[in-house]
């Protein structure tokens, strides 16, 4: 008989599923050494942070916010950690993300010591802005900013300038000192520089002031013609009035005493009651009492400045 063959067992592939599986696995073990690795390597970092710790400069706040002033704000804020309310220091890391601009504040705060002193903005010299606190471009900004004809009649106008931080400022105020425009004394270019007074109004107060032999107050500006309470009040601040020299009403010749402002017309019966009077009844409510005066004249007369008689 002939011998039976014996049948081939067949081969089984790995299912799909079991490969997946394996790979996985494969992945997840190298992910793991992975991490074990970068937590290891932080590990080291820190180790070595610890070793050479980040430098932190404490720097007076208002030199720190001067120079800041002219930065970028994202960049200005990656600079200043916070720091205590009220706080005059703050705190700059020298290896901060900003750090080249960092060691530039570190460098103006070795070596220089900001100052307060009595100050005009619009005359003080750059080298004193300096002194003060501004940086070399804040300073340099400020001076440009006059030569171009820019003036600052008040503090306020100074705060306001956009190089100049609010703590600088309220260090500073107490010593801003711009002089008052004398009245008695200011020119026409001068007077120009007020608000709202351009060359008609300063032709107008140089003749009121000549007219009245001197302003003896201020608010002898709402004589002139449209010189509204609204132009004043926007002024009022900027100016002030020094002595003049007494009014000689009581000598003056009759043409001379018609071109003050209170008499004008005034005048004759003045001489009429000069000459009919004794001395002693010589005053401005005498004027008003015999009716030579208007009661509003012989109030604004009565508060100028009058030679005896």
């Amino acid at each position: 008989m002939p011998a039976t063959a014996t049948p081939k067992k067949k081969s089984k592939k790995p299912s799909p599923s079991f490969v997946t599986g394996v790979i996985a696995f494969v992945f997840l073990i190298i992910g793991y050494q992975a991490a074990l690795f970068v937590t290891r390597a932080g590990e080291l970092r820190l180790v070595s942070n610890r070793d050479r710790p980040d430098t932190v400069y404490l720097i007076d706040r208002d030199l720190a916010e001067a120079f800041l002033a002219g930065m970028a704000p994202q960049e200005a804020e990656a600079l200043l950690e916070a720091s205590p309310a009220g706080s005059r220091r703050v705190s700059v890391r020298r290896e901060a993300p900003h750090s080249p601009a960092a060691e530039r504040i570190v460098r103006q705060s070795r070596g220089r010591k900001t100052e307060s002193f009595r100050f005009n903005p619009n005359t003080v010299s750059v080298e004193d802005l300096i002194r003060l606190g501004f940086s070399e471009k804040q300073a340099q900004a400020i001076d440009n900013y006059r030569k171009k004809g820019g003036r600052f009649r008040r503090p306020s106008d100074f705060a306001r300038s956009y190089v100049v931080a609010d703590s600088v400022f309220a260090r500073l105020e107490p010593f801003i000192d711009i002089p008052r425009l004398d009245l008695n004394k200011a020119d026409s270019a001068a007077l120009t520089d007020l608000p709202g007074i351009g060359p008609y109004y300063a032709k107008k107060i140089l003749e009121h002031r000549k007219a009245l032999h001197g302003f003896s107050y201020k608010e002898q500006l709402l004589d002139l013609p449209r010189f509204e309470k609204e132009k004043y009040d926007g002024l009022s601040d900027l100016v002030f009035v020094s002595e003049p020299a007494p009014y000689p009403l009581w000598t003056l010749p009759e043409d001379s005493l018609k071109r003050h402002p209170y008499i004008g017309r005034a005048a004759h019966s003045l001489i009429l009651y000069r000459n009919s009077m004794p001395r002693d009844a010589w005053t401005v409510e005498g004027l008003r009492s015999e009716g030579v005066l208007s009661a509003a004249d012989a109030d604004r007369l009565s508060r100028c400045r009058i030679a005896g008689p």
